[in-house]
């Protein structure tokens, strides 16, 4: 079937609504689901293979039958065949269920987790609360805010004040 066929017949959509998000109907599937939050491009892949759709096809060309199914499998990945290590929720603190999260319930979510951090005063919590790199990163030359970037010094400063005066 050629291209422009597919477009004649109206079957495709240039826009596909899945799970509160707007994908581009000219992606492939696992890329136009990685387009939605909480669903990276591993997530993705797996969803293709479990739902039974071939990886060539385009988002817009996927029937609302086969979103349905990619919904589903989302909502219950482990109820599927996805591995629990492919969750992005392993051991939730409150229920201690794997699970997976997306959309705008995935910020709710983390923020929570933030906020119980610097609630239980967690060294977390606390660069955190600092607005500092929370997982080991460097904070001598990046993650710098405000004006000023770099030290001056002695002989510059004492320059740059004599051209003042």
């Amino acid at each position: 079937m050629a291209v422009d066929d597919i477009f004649k017949k109206g079957s495709f959509k240039e826009i596909v609504r899945l799970l509160k998000t707007n994908i581009d109907g000219t992606l492939l599937a696992q890329y136009g689901l990685a387009q939605v939050k909480g669903v990276g491009a591993r997530f993705a892949q797996a969803l293709v293979k479990v739902a039974g759709i071939d990886p060539t096809t385009r988002m817009g060309l996927l029937s609302e039958k086969e979103l349905k199914k990619i919904e589903e499998i989302i909502e219950d990945p482990l109820g599927h065949g996805i591995p629990n290590w492919m969750v992005n929720r392993q051991k939730d603190l409150r229920t201690g269920e794997y699970t997976h999260i997306t959309g705008p319930r995935l910020d709710l979510v983390v923020k929570r987790d933030v906020e119980r951090m610097r609630r239980i005063k967690s060294w977390k919590g606390y660069r955190h609360g600092f607005r500092l790199k929370v997982r080991g990163q460097r904070t001598r030359s990046t993650g710098r805010r405000g004006l000023v970037v770099g030290v001056i010094r002695k002989k510059q400063r004492q320059q740059l004040q004599k051209k003042k005066i």
